[in-house]
């Protein structure tokens, strides 16, 4: 198998600070499962393997807590492995949206933005252990919104399935087509990352 990563890209990213439940990785494996088939996931699989931090989509547990580096070096290796651009990657962001228990908790208390800027925080802690969500501007009226996340060093590729996922829930939300840009990312020298939606 060509070597797709160095062992020093995998040591970096397996250095990173904080964790993240399960459900998000067996969502991403559900992903790959719609795109590239069993085959695909199983690829994926056997790569991670290779590259001495197996793991197995199955065993994975949704209300688990495991290290961002390991889900790093997934979207890395799903990247590599499988072309994925950008925009691929606000696609997964999106499916998330559509299937994950993750959202469908949001939804549950994103009935308005009111009750989004009030709860993003607490529901943001529940899936990871360090980094703050919070709303920092909403106008229903101009309709537009903008979301924040701060202390979240993360990778570039989860800003893409951030983008994602905020437009979906925004979507989902305003019952309308909704869109996102990332305007301001600490991987661009930022102090934080900003998503501004509109709709």
């Amino acid at each position: 198998m060509e070597q797709i990563i160095s062992k020093q890209e995998i040591d970096e990213l397996m250095k990173l600070k904080g964790e993240v439940k399960g459900m998000g990785m067996k969502t991403h494996a559900e992903f790959i499962l719609k795109e590239e088939g069993k085959q695909g996931l199983e690829k994926l699989e056997e790569t991670m393997e290779k590259l001495g931090h197996p793991i197995k989509f199955k065993e994975i547990r949704g209300t688990t807590f495991y290290p961002l580096g390991l889900e790093a070096l997934v979207l890395v290796v799903m990247q590599r492995l499988f072309n994925y651009d950008d925009k691929k990657f606000q696609e997964m962001g999106r499916f998330h949206s559509k299937f994950s228990l993750i959202i469908r908790l949001f939804m549950k208390y994103f009935i308005s933005f009111d009750r989004m800027v009030k709860e993003s925080p607490n529901i943001w802690r529940k899936y990871f252990t360090g980094g703050e969500l919070t709303v920092v501007e909403h106008d229903e009226e101009k309709k537009y919104a903008i979301f924040r996340v701060e202390d979240f060093r993360f990778h570039p590729l989860h800003c893409q399935i951030m983008t994602g996922i905020l437009a979906m829930v925004v979507q989902m939300m305003v019952k309308g087509k909704a869109v996102c840009e990332e305007t301001k990312c600490v991987f661009r020298g930022d102090e934080y990352h900003e998503f501004l939606l509109k709709w």
